[in-house]
């Protein structure tokens, strides 16, 4: 979003927040200065297949503030539950004028922000789960000590090359094929 000092129309903008899903969605606004902007419904709700226009109007237009980037978090969840479905992060800045080329420089470094920035972030992350690669060398090692005990002769056997130690009784052998 871009605000310019010199133009009084720029000085509120309209974020519309769209619900494509077929649940409800709550949405919360954050902002990193919240001194300089006043957000209209700044938490709400969204309506399955409806939209919400926010708005959000600079109030502390002054040549400090000329070219600070200030972000909004958009927070959004499923109404019925805590636990946030995803986030997006809009910047704002306020600059002098509203020169073509400056408007033409600034909307694309925003928009290679904007690129950068994650919406609806999946529950389920690749830094949340462990991504496996085939059995745990666990699983092999026991699955092998498991054949290995089934393969042993039982105890009571007489004509073995095994040494009678290694002889297992029928009880030993059921829980290595229950363990399989």
């Amino acid at each position: 979003m871009l605000f310019y000092a010199d133009d009084q129309s720029t000085h509120k903008q309209v974020l519309t927040l769209y619900n494509p899903y077929e649940f409800a969605l709550k949405f919360k606004v954050l902002c990193t200065t919240p001194n300089k902007y006043v957000v209209a419904d700044a938490a709400g709700a969204v309506k399955p297949q409806c939209c919400v226009d926010i708005v959000i109007r600079h109030r502390d237009v002054r040549s400090c503030h000329y070219g600070v980037i200030d972000k909004f978090r958009l927070q959004v969840s499923e109404q019925s539950q805590r636990k946030a479905l995803g986030r997006k992060e809009v910047v704002a800045t306020l600059l002098p004028s509203a020169k073509e080329q400056q408007k033409e420089e600034e909307e694309k470094r925003i928009k290679e922000h904007l690129t950068e920035s994650l919406f609806f972030e999946q529950s389920f992350q690749p830094e949340n789960r462990t991504v496996s690669s085939g059995p745990s060398l666990l699983t092999v090692f026991l699955g092998v000590v498991c054949i290995a005990a089934l393969m042993l002769p039982t105890l009571g056997d007489v004509e073995s090359l095994v040494p009678l130690y290694l002889h297992l009784s029928v009880n030993q052998k059921l829980v290595a094929a229950y363990i399989l």
